[in-house]
């Protein structure tokens, strides 16, 4: 059997933040697995992207940082078009 060695660090504060981040991430896919809290399911992407774009840079990882930075960008901007939805029309 071939051994698995993990690479991350573990129970410094990337740690906490990645699971705190994936948590959020979770309950955003449960509330939009619903399709009745578009508002709750922006927050909680927002707040579980944002977290790991935090571990992305603590981890100096460049996939993660452009990944999580975009996805940043775009709940952003649906956030930003829930309050103004005039402006968008």
């Amino acid at each position: 059997m071939v051994e698995i060695r993990k690479v991350t660090p573990k129970h410094d504060l990337s740690w906490y933040v990645k699971w705190t981040a994936s948590s959020f991430l979770i309950a955003a896919f449960a509330v939009r697995s619903g399709q009745m809290y578009p508002f709750v399911d922006l927050c909680l992407s927002l707040i579980g992207v944002s977290g790991w774009l935090w571990v992305g840079l603590l981890w100096k990882d460049r996939a993660l940082i452009i990944l999580n930075g975009i996805a940043v960008f775009i709940l952003l901007s649906g956030l930003i078009r829930h309050f103004t939805p005039m402006l968008v029309a």
